[in-house]
């Protein structure tokens, strides 16, 4: 094995690749995005904060409700990972959802829960599948753009071409294919040829 001979990649960083494309062929922050807002939106109803003695109830008698919204959202979220087609549907659902739990459950799980929410499904909605990249022509040096010879020069030649012999032998004067110029007669009602 010598120097210039390439480690074999390890088990971890196979995995961080395998998942980075994984993550990369859907909406994978805008599904994380629903989850983290559906947590704080179904937990605070039924949390029970103790601040030293003090114990603070905020259950309130929505607390159905906002289990619901908040299991709601993390399944939105959960399905626009695996089901990519879906995420016109689920991101409109969790704005949806977002905006309810204002009302229902503490102000959306102390906005918190709202907010996440809301910019979860605005990411799902805005998501689109990538395209790969086309192949670019490279650049020659005399800055032509890889344009194939034959069509460079078929341009020059058709410029330059000498003007064709009538039938009397004489001088014709080039082909004018645009149907309106005076040289050859016609005004634009006539065909050419």
């Amino acid at each position: 094995m010598s120097a210039e001979t390439p480690a074999a990649p390890s088990l971890y960083t196979r995995w961080r690749l395998q998942f980075r494309a994984w993550r990369g062929m859907r909406p994978f922050w805008a599904g994380l995005f629903m989850m983290i807002g559906g947590v704080p939106i179904m937990y605070f109803p039924y949390a029970h904060l103790s601040i030293g003695q003090l114990t603070i109830r905020m259950s309130t008698t929505a607390g159905a409700g906002s289990l619901i919204i908040g299991v709601l959202l993390v399944v939105l979220g959960v399905s626009v990972w695996f089901q990519q087609h879906i995420r016109t549907f689920a991101g409109v659902a969790a704005i949806l959802l977002a905006l309810v739990s204002l009302p229902v459950s503490n102000f959306g799980g102390f906005v918190v829960g709202f907010l996440f929410g809301m910019i979860g499904g605005a990411m799902a909605i805005a998501w689109v599948p990538g395209t790969p990249p086309e192949p670019q022509a490279e650049q020659t040096p005399d800055g032509l753009g890889g344009a194939p010879e034959s069509a460079v020069t078929d341009l020059t030649k058709a410029d330059d071409a000498p003007a064709r012999p009538d039938a009397d032998g004489g001088p014709e004067e080039p082909n004018d294919m645009s149907e309106t110029s005076p040289a050859n007669g016609a005004n634009g009602r006539h065909s050419v040829g």
